[in-house]
């Protein structure tokens, strides 16, 4: 096991830990670092050889991130005047979406939606905003899975868009406090905990709570 918070795998006490300190979602530590990544890797099978469990070893070597930063990155200028700022914005970024797509050759969205329905969504998500039920808006699957794929959209539109890789998180942040559409799902959230809906907490993740204070 490769654990990046260190009290959890001391409670869980699996047979074989490593424990990583490095940047939450980056479990080996450094992208685009075939020979680091490698080194972690050994690392954990290293583990294997050990006769009786549970073991936890730590890693010697410590990443530091500026997750907290938002990315730098440009976003397109206004171009339907008539179509709500996020949606606008969304249509900009999608050469970038696409291009990252065609480097990468992966892609994180369509758990819900297809990066054809982000803008759909996003106009789901300002109904919400406005009052109105999520369970009207004619989108297949949840609002959870709809912002993921909205921010996965995003994040990866940003890594065509940047001149370097981002610091763990950084494309996150980016998203929640510079983009409009991170606007739309702060103000979608903060309506559907007005609602009661069991979920609206869940709907941004925890670590922008740190960085944009709870909303309690």
């Amino acid at each position: 096991m490769l654990a990046l918070i260190r009290d959890h795998v001391e409670r869980l006490k699996p047979p074989r830990a490593l424990y990583v300190p490095f940047p939450l979602g980056r479990p080996l530590g450094k992208p685009d670092d075939p020979p680091f990544q490698r080194s972690v890797i050994e690392a954990a099978l290293a583990l294997t050889t050990e006769q009786e469990g549970p073991v936890l070893v730590d890693f010697p070597i410590e990443v530091a991130d500026g997750a907290a930063e938002p990315l730098s990155c440009p976003l397109p200028p206004r171009e339907h005047a008539e179509l709500p700022a996020a949606v606008d914005e969304a249509l900009g970024l999608r050469a970038a979406y696409r291009r990252n797509l065609e480097t990468s050759g992966r892609t994180l969205v369509g758990r819900a939606i297809s990066a054809d329905e982000v803008t759909r969504a996003i106009e789901a998500f300002i109904a919400i905003a406005g009052g109105e039920s999520w369970k009207e808006q004619g989108l297949q699957g949840h609002p959870l899975l709809w912002s993921r794929d909205i921010t996965s959209y995003y994040e990866e539109a940003a890594a065509s868009l940047a001149d370097h890789v981002p610091a763990a998180r950084a494309a996150e942040t980016w998203f929640y406090q510079k983009t409009e559409a991170g606007k739309v799902l702060l103000e979608a959230r903060a309506k559907l905990k007005e609602a009661g809906e069991p979920f609206w907490f869940y709907l941004v993740p925890f670590t922008q709570d740190l960085e944009l204070g709870s909303p309690g």
